[in-house]
């Protein structure tokens, strides 16, 4: 007990200083739930939650929207964490979770839902609804993006850089708190399966084996990037405060600004199964031709005009999560609708 103590007082000492690659494979920080931490630690306790207050309940924002393996949608939104059938709509489940303001979803390969949330992070078996693990212990418990590599490790951004976890043995395996940009808003893998991070400065290449930068590109147009996704021509979509952009994921070159979206705050990008490109803004979501950039279509009907999160082809529509809560556009007929279980009444 001795040496774990003063191993777990050595993590401690390198995450303050900032250590790229500092592995605790030792050093297990996850709180199992409801049983202790593996290895005989004891669980840290999590940060108090956020108490109920009249703005959080008529909070009705829907950052975060995760397709699963059986084709439903897990909902991540400032009134918690639900899972509906995207045919219906009908709500098929909602996890109390410690801390409802919901920032990122992502599924690892076994098909439990990982959440990132502004206090924390949790891990959700989908077929018993109930938190497995929970982690205070990231370079900073406001989660912003999360992402499962090819290898199948997760990888956490958070304002205030990221972590690598295993998500099977519960290890936090590195971090990497001296990120350019800092915060890590975005994340996509390219063709090689290197991760690309989106920040307040611009774009980080990180080897996800090594956890090691290899490339930085700054000096975007709007600077910060907060949404991006890969094209099916291998292309990152980059979403700035001041365009939409494409980006050579083998050079890292911006290849153009798309004219279109000059000027505008692109939120939120997601590609369907046939190639087009859902733009959303902070005034609106658009289909886009990915060929030259034109405007297909806007897409008026959405509880809100600005747009936070996407899920395209899932239940026959698209999934929309916007700062007034959820809403859908039928693929059949283009029109769209509010979710009412999910939408301020």
């Amino acid at each position: 007990m001795l040496m774990l103590s003063f191993l777990e007082a050595v993590a401690v000492q390198a995450w303050q200083l900032g250590f790229i690659g500092f592995l605790l494979m030792a050093t297990p920080v996850w709180a199992q739930v409801p049983s202790a931490a593996p290895g005989g630690f004891e669980a840290q306790p999590p940060p108090p939650a956020v108490p109920p207050s009249t703005q959080l309940e008529q909070d009705y924002r829907v950052p975060a929207l995760q397709r699963n393996v059986q084709g439903n949608l897990w909902v991540g939104s400032w009134q918690g964490l639900a899972q509906i059938d995207p045919n219906t709509g009908r709500v098929l489940s909602r996890i109390n979770l410690p801390n409802r303001l919901i920032g990122a979803l992502a599924e690892d390969r076994v098909g439990r839902i990982w959440v990132g949330t502004y206090q924390g992070l949790q891990r959700v078996d989908p077929r018993s609804n109930e938190i497995t693990a929970q982690n205070f212990a990231l370079p900073s418990n406001r989660v912003l993006s999360l992402l499962v590599d090819n290898r199948g490790y997760l990888w956490v951004g958070s304002d205030r850089g990221l972590a690598l976890i295993s998500p099977d043995q519960g290890l936090l395996m590195t971090t990497l708190q001296d990120l350019p940009g800092i915060s890590a808003n975005a994340m996509a893998l390219d063709a090689f399966g290197q991760l690309w991070v989106g920040t307040l400065e611009g774009l980080v290449q990180i080897d996800t084996a090594s956890a090691l930068i290899l490339r930085r590109v700054v000096d975007l147009p709007g600077s910060t990037v907060q949404a991006m996704t890969r094209s099916p021509e291998g292309d990152l979509w980059i979403g700035t405060p001041g365009g939409l952009l494409v980006v050579d994921s083998l050079s890292g070159q911006v290849q153009r600004s798309v004219t279109e979206f000059r000027g505008r705050n692109v939120t939120a990008v997601s590609f369907d199964r046939l190639g087009n490109l859902w733009v959303g803004t902070s005034d609106g979501l658009f289909v886009v031709n990915r060929y030259n950039g034109a405007v297909l279509r806007s897409i008026p009907g959405l509880p809100s005009s600005r747009v936070l999160a996407i899920s395209p082809d899932t239940g026959n529509k698209v999934w929309v999560g916007t700062s007034e809560g959820l809403g859908w556009v039928s693929l059949t007929t283009g029109v769209a609708r509010s979710s009412q279980a999910f939408s301020r009444p």
